[in-house]
């Protein structure tokens, strides 16, 4: 993207609580299927402006919790939010395909696609300490063939594939799969909502052309979501090596 674009996108998303779908639920599902407590090193990988990293902070009291984030004003905004945490939890700006340290829990929410599942499974392998996981939520398709609505949504995502098309992906890179669930309905609400209203308020300030190029394409993506709500999800998998 140009700096413009950039500027634009980031003027969108300021002051949003969430990066994309999901719910604090999603993190507690995951903690307590894999009994996490205690003193424990966790990653959360793309941290975003630190929801997830505010809730992992909140249910372990005694972790000493990293949040990664290649975006400066995202890892500012994550480091404002989980303050009252610090020293114990901290948001930097860095690249979460190279993580520096172990952990006993890598999180990553809406991001491994980036690296692609199997590739970033594969560079996180090293950093994991014995019996550690990693929960992540990918792109799913709910039915094969998708609906029409769901291909469009997805279309700039040709990789995503059904849930065994993910956990082949893991197989691939050497982890099996512990637990799964689907992020559907109301996560996607609660995160399109405050977006839409974001947009709505800047269409009020006479955007320049970046910025109204900005608000239609996010503008298209709420409204695919809306036509096609109940075949648009994430699966959200907890894997460990084997």
């Amino acid at each position: 993207m140009t700096p413009e674009q950039i500027d634009a996108f980031l003027t969108v998303h300021r002051d949003l609580h969430r990066e994309g779908p999901g719910e604090p639920a999603d993190v507690h599902w995951a903690l307590e299927k894999l009994g996490l407590s205690g003193p424990l090193d966790v990653l959360d990988a793309a941290c975003g402006p630190g929801a997830d990293l505010l809730t992992l902070a909140k249910a372990l009291q005694e972790a000493r919790i990293t949040g990664v984030e290649k975006t400066a004003h995202f890892a500012t905004e994550a480091s404002a939010r989980i303050a009252a945490y610090a020293p114990r939890v901290q948001a930097v700006e860095g690249d979460m395909s190279t993580p520096e340290g172990t952990y006993d829990l890598i999180w990553c929410a809406g991001a491994l696609y980036f690296l692609g599942v199997t590739v970033g499974l594969q560079g996180w392998r090293n950093v994991l300490n014995p019996g550690g996981a990693v929960v992540f939520s990918e792109p799913v398709l709910l039915s094969t063939p998708p609906s029409d609505g769901a291909r469009a949504f997805w279309e700039e995502y040709p990789q995503i594939t059904d849930l065994d098309g993910i956990i082949e992906r893991v197989t691939a890179a050497g982890y099996a799969v512990q637990d799964h669930r689907m992020i559907v309905g109301k996560p996607w609400a609660d995160y399109y909502g405050p977006l839409q209203a974001r947009i709505d308020m800047l269409r009020e300030q006479n955007p320049d052309a970046a910025l109204t190029e900005a608000l239609d394409e996010h503008q298209r993506e709420i409204d695919m979501w809306h036509a096609a709500q109940d075949q648009i999800a994430y699966a959200l998998l907890i894997v460990k090596p084997v």
